[in-house]
């Protein structure tokens, strides 16, 4: 419950502040009018996120023994890629999203098409949205309870649309800064986790023959089979006994990701004010 619920927070927020940039840029230009054209992007991302996660479940209900094992450690492999890349392109553009966010606005109103605008919501919100099926779907497959995780899913996203509904209408300031730093390094400990895991799967899908050897068993103190067990399996990637490939991938990936993530540059934030932004556009600034 507490990977889909880190998760669909996280991602949730990243939605829910490109929507209230995309609305509270059409605000304060008079724009009110073309909210609809913006949500109609929105369900369209919304839907394919769904087909998409969909797709990937129905996909492994096909599958069974060292073949299901070896989709779903593939997935965890490329559902890490693809989270890292996330975490460092985000953090890079944070700064700007803003602003280019509004660039892109001004140039569909300016070509006076329906669909442009539409299709500037479903593009950015749908990157987020098919990330997050992928995310979960990976997560999925460690988690032993399949309606915990769904409603750890639904309550990330209740959060993040409350955030993004206080933040449309100015209630609130969101440190932007610190809440991407402390959310990336949770979404890091999250990716370690999936790596971890993922050599298992392979390992049981005999694509990786040896593991190495296990140093130590804490079965007897916290067991696989225990709640504690199977949610700390779910969030942190624990074995009660790993091989030695397992903790030396897990603890490399996390170092390096985190020390690349810390020394990784941003762009120059828009020093603009008073250009005719909202309220709620300026507040996504970090």
């Amino acid at each position: 419950m507490l990977f889909s619920l880190l998760v669909t927070a996280r991602e949730g927020l990243e939605m829910a502040l490109i929507i209230t940039i995309l609305l509270g840029y059409l605000r304060s230009v008079g724009q009110k009018r073309r909210f609809t054209e913006i949500w109609y992007g929105v369900a369209a991302a919304v839907a394919l996120s769904i087909a998409f996660g969909a797709v990937l479940e129905i996909a492994s209900r096909g599958l069974d023994g060292r073949i299901l094992e070896a989709f779903e450690g593939f997935t965890m492999l490329f559902a890490v890629a693809v989270l890292t890349w996330m975490l460092f392109w985000m953090k890079r553009q944070s700064a700007g999203i803003s602003r280019d966010l509004r660039q892109r606005v001004d140039g569909a109103l300016s070509r006076g098409s329906m669909l442009a605008l539409v299709a500037l919501a479903f593009s950015a919100v749908g990157r987020e949205g098919l990330e997050t099926a992928l995310f979960l779907f990976a997560g999925s497959t460690t988690e032993s309870s399949g309606v915990a995780f769904l409603a750890g899913g639904g309550a990330g996203f209740a959060l993040a649309a409350a955030a993004g509904v206080v933040l449309y209408y100015g209630s609130a300031r969101l440190p932007l800064r610190q809440f991407f730093l402390a959310s990336g390094i949770v979404l890091m400990t999250l990716a370690a986790g999936l790596l971890a895991n993922a050599l298992a799967d392979l390992h049981e899908a005999t694509l990786i023959p040896d593991l190495g050897v296990r140093p130590w068993d804490t079965e007897s103190a916290i067991s696989m089979t225990s709640s504690l067990g199977k949610f700390l399996h779910t969030v942190l990637g624990y074995d009660s006994a790993p091989a030695i490939s397992q903790i030396v991938l897990y603890w490399a990936y996390l170092l390096a990701v985190l020390v690349a993530y810390l020394a990784w540059p941003t762009r120059a934030a828009d020093s603009r004010q008073g250009d005719g932004l909202s309220k709620a556009a300026l507040l996504t600034e970090p």
